[in-house]
């Protein structure tokens, strides 16, 4: 077997154990200097410190936001509710652009970034630092607001499917 195979063999069996570890759907939304909004879905998303108060996000090279993200934009970290399952869909893949703030009840921020405001939870981000490794780029960003919902019931991604949390154990 080759390193090559080695290492494909590694990715296959990371993206299958990957599979058990459930994440909140969370929609990164920012906008380029031209006004033109863009939004994805990740889970590639965690806080990073409380001091200062600041999350990261890992996001591909070949995704349409990357290029924005790459040149210093700020950005939104939109957690999705339960009940939120379109607006993840949109923002996944099924809709392309501007169509993907067709769903949910987008708004802007005072520093411009598009933001859910029915999200659960929306966490505005000023970034501080980007740093490149392998095929992402892991993009840094101070917490500038937080937006929170009375109710905490997250849209979960887990084995390749979106689901709920279920009773506390």
């Amino acid at each position: 077997m080759s390193t090559t195979q080695d290492a494909q063999a590694l990715a296959a069996g990371l993206k299958q154990a990957m599979r058990g570890f459930a994440q909140s759907v969370v929609i990164v939304s920012t906008v380029g200097d031209d006004g033109a909004r863009y939004a994805m879905a990740a889970t590639a998303v965690t806080p990073l410190s409380m001091d200062p108060p600041s999350m990261l996000i890992c996001v591909n090279r070949t995704a349409s936001s990357h290029s924005i993200l790459e040149s210093g934009a700020n950005f939104a970290l939109n957690i999705l509710h339960s009940d939120q399952m379109d607006v993840a869909r949109a923002c996944g893949g099924a809709a392309k652009g501007e169509d993907r703030f067709a769903v949910g009840a987008w708004m802007t921020h005072a520093n411009g970034v598009p933001y859910l405001a029915d999200a659960q939870a929306a966490i505005l981000c000023h970034q501080r630092q980007r740093i490149s490794y392998g095929s992402h780029d892991i993009f840094i960003g101070d917490v500038e607001a937080v937006f929170r919902a009375d109710q905490v019931n997250p849209l979960v991604y887990f084995d390749g499917a979106y689901r709920l949390v279920g009773d506390e154990l």
